[in-house]
């Protein structure tokens, strides 16, 4: 007698079925390892550099006076404007369009473009420069990390200076205000970090703390 074919075999409890085979191991591919931070970090000390190269060339008590300037025992020439002419505690406006503030005035008549990019670089006082620096340290080093320096570099520059262009755009006429900060390019790094958020909301374990 020839053998039945395996499936057909009945058992107490019905056709014998041969197993499935054996499921294929599972494979995690490696976590990319993340890039070093290192230009975010430079940023964080040449701004801090320039504010101080700034106020070394404010020089309040010589161009304004000792007993106007604050902290002027305690700073010497670093200190900063009166409160009235500077709230955030820094130097003066001359100085700023010295050093590159944007200024539309300047850059009409004058020609000076180059404001536009070298604005990013000053700021107007000690707590605009903490609040900046605060910012780009906790949001500009991990997406440094995760898409590297060239990236976001090139990203930050470009933000800071369409930052300029649109603080340029409403103005109104040749107004003597001058425009100074990485506002502009910490806005585009957020941005960035949002929608790297929104686009790999999915793949998060732990979404609070992302």
């Amino acid at each position: 007698m020839g053998k039945r074919p395996i499936s057909d075999i009945e058992t107490a409890h019905g056709p014998y079925l041969a197993p499935p085979p054996p499921s294929p191991p599972f494979f995690t591919p490696p976590a990319p390892e993340p890039w070093r931070s290192w230009l975010m970090p430079l940023i964080f000390t040449a701004d801090i550099g320039i504010f101080v190269y700034t106020m070394y060339v404010n020089d309040c008590p010589s161009t304004t006076g000792g007993d106007k300037c604050l902290f002027t025992e305690f700073l010497g020439r670093l200190s900063f404007q009166p409160f009235k002419e500077n709230p955030l505690l820094g130097p003066s406006i001359p100085t700023l369009k010295r050093l590159g503030a944007l200024s539309i005035q300047m850059v009409v008549d004058d020609g000076e473009g180059w404001r536009f990019l070298s604005c990013i670089w000053l700021h107007a006082g000690v707590i605009h420069l903490a609040t900046n620096m605060m910012s780009l340290l906790f949001i500009g080093i991990k997406l440094e990390q995760e898409f590297g320096f060239l990236r976001i570099g090139l990203l930050y520059v470009l933000s800071g200076f369409g930052g300029s262009l649109m603080s340029a755009i409403k103005a109104k006429g040749h107004t003597p205000m001058v425009s100074v900060g990485a506002s502009g390019a910490l806005f585009g790094l957020l941005g960035a970090m949002l929608s790297e958020l929104i686009t790999n909301w999915t793949i998060y374990a732990n979404k609070v703390t992302t």
